[in-house]
């Protein structure tokens, strides 16, 4: 008998990578399904893409699918899970759906892109709500900015349990404790499937306790005898929290350096969760009090080039400069790939003679994702059928796998973008790959990673590029020696002989040796000089750049 209707799980962004994170659920008969979507976030560019700022998912299968597409519900506030909400709004127009904190940070993303009437609705902690055939209850964790959430997905053909990012911190600094019995009744009542947070299942133990850091951080700062300055996750409010807290102990006044760490503390008053009586003194002033009276709470922790800590590490900063005596804690980790820029930081801040203190040397930074022994808890508490791992990379999602069938999941599928898994009915099977491309920000436009214009950045880095520019009249003579420049290749040869000037000699043998009935057709000048500009210098310099020929009739 034919299935009418089935219930699947499709991860277009966050699965095989981490960042990125856009999933969708799908409830109903193929080809007709309803849909909810789960963030959308961003990740930064990196070598691979020079040039761009931003990257998302490409939502092309979720805008086929058009007024089926019912909601977008944000878990948390995080980049990799909101970013690119107003980027790619017309791609994805939808009523998007967050708690007070992530709702506050959505709309600014919303009004930096110039729209004033954003479509969200905010929600309070613990809401349930209801599209179609789905069911979402918000369930309050932890992790390491205000207002996470898990979702508890309720459809006709069983449960399932989104837990976006999370951890269990005991005694966080800032908001509740994770809701376990709300979790624990979901697994009571029979869980179909588990889609869960990957980032740190190759670490034992447990990620540890903000309170622990906020300990540490007290009486660290109270050690020191010059300026200090702490520099940390702009999103991890309960730590900057912490952070003011230790200063205060240590009577010390707080500055705020860069805009994230300033458009935090405004959400934080705007939504009701800044400390009462917590101030923060200007940076124009704050260059005026003893040096051990002053602590400034930085951006830069990844090594930022424009960040305020990398200004004031190149004493570039309009208002604070530290020296001898000074001391620059690092209250963050290393997020792969920013090891260069964080260690070009550190060394120019020990340049100026400032002490660098790290989680390396002190007990001060916990992650925001749960190690080995806090999956098992969240398994013993949701007890689902099936585990579905994302947010994580390949060696993650797999590793994942294999510790929920230990844990006692019947079945575990660890899936890559574009994977469309049916959860119900029968057992979960992969039943087809939807596309689960990436979009590039270049600058103010957004377009499709295929379009060619980074792999020809990538290649202009590499070789260079050379632009040869020739004259001809209405008989095919040449009117003029051609203009030759060349851009990003070594000024002689291994003889000591101008590449410019060879090149230019080829350039003139070539026209040369053409007839001038051939030098009528433009496109075989332009192909004819190219092949002997390449071939030219892949001889003399082993590269081929990028070359442009330019034809003017006069």
């Amino acid at each position: 008998m034919a299935r009418t209707e089935d219930f699947v799980f499709l991860p277009l962004g966050g699965s095989g990578e981490i960042g990125m994170n856009l999933n969708a659920y799908g409830f109903g008969p193929p080809g007709d399904r309803k849909w909810i979507v789960v963030d959308y976030g961003v990740t930064f560019g990196d070598e691979a893409a020079p040039g761009v700022e931003l990257q998302m998912a490409d939502p092309e299968f979720l805008r086929d699918e058009g007024e089926n597409v019912l909601a977008l519900l944000l878990t948390h506030a995080h980049e990799d899970h909101v970013g690119a909400v107003a980027y790619a709004r017309d791609l994805l127009p939808l009523p998007i759906y967050a708690t007070p904190f992530t709702a506050a940070l959505a709309r600014r993303k919303f009004e930096e892109a110039g729209v004033q009437d954003a479509p969200i609705t905010t929600i309070p902690m613990g809401a349930t709500l209801e599209f179609g055939p789905f069911e979402v209850e918000y369930v309050t964790l932890t992790h390491s900015i205000p207002e996470p959430n898990g979702l508890i997905i309720k459809t006709p053909l069983g449960t399932v349990l989104h837990t976006g990012d999370w951890k269990i911190d005991p005694s966080p600094t800032l908001g509740p404790r994770t809701n376990d019995n709300a979790i624990t009744k979901a697994g009571d009542n029979g869980l179909l499937a588990m889609i869960c947070d990957s980032t740190n299942v190759l670490s034992e133990g447990e990620s540890g306790s903000e309170s622990g850091v906020r300990d540490r951080l007290v009486s660290l700062i109270a050690e020191q005898t010059g300026r200090v300055a702490v520099t940390t996750f702009a999103s991890n409010v309960g730590r900057l929290f912490s952070i003011c807290e230790a200063a205060k102990a240590a009577d010390r006044s707080v500055c705020l350096l860069g805009r994230s760490m300033l458009r935090m503390a405004e959400v934080a008053e705007e939504v009701g969760i800044m400390p009462e009586g917590l101030t923060f003194v200007n940076p124009n002033e704050a260059g005026y009090l003893p040096k051990e009276k002053i602590l400034y709470l930085c951006t830069g922790s990844q090594g930022e080039p424009r960040a305020a800590l990398a200004r004031i590490a190149r004493d570039d900063h309009p208002d604070i400069a530290l020296g001898e005596g000074d001391t620059v804690i690092f209250s963050s980790k290393i997020i792969p790939g920013n090891e260069r820029g964080i260690l070009r930081l550190m060394n120019d801040l020990v340049d100026l003679g400032v002490r660098i203190i790290t989680e390396k040397d002190e007990h001060i930074h916990v992650s925001g994702h749960p190690c080995r022994d806090e999956l098992r808890q969240m398994y013993a508490w949701a007890r689902p059928e099936i585990a579905i791992p994302v947010h994580g990379e390949a060696r993650h999602l797999e590793e994942h796998a294999i510790l929920a069938k230990e844990l006692g999941c019947r079945h575990a599928i660890a899936p890559r973008n574009g994977t469309l898994i049916r959860l119900a009915p029968g057992d979960p099977e992969i039943i087809d790959e939807a596309p689960a491309g990436r979009l590039y920000l270049d600058g103010r436009i957004l377009y499709a990673e295929g379009s060619g214009a980074v792999r020809t950045r990538r290649w202009l880095a590499d070789a260079g590029c050379v632009s040869v520019a020739i004259a001809l009249d209405d008989r095919n003579d040449v009117v003029a020696p051609a203009e030759v420049r060349i851009s990003g290749a070594p000024p002689r040869d291994g003889n000591g002989d101008s590449l410019l000037e060879q090149v230019e000699d080829e350039v003139e043998d070539v026209l040369d040796a053409m007839p001038r009935k051939r030098r009528g057709d433009d496109d075989l000048v332009e192909k004819a000089v190219r092949r002997a500009v390449k071939s030219t210098l892949a001889q003399l310099w082993g590269k081929k750049p990028d070359t442009q020929v330019l034809i003017l009739r006069v």
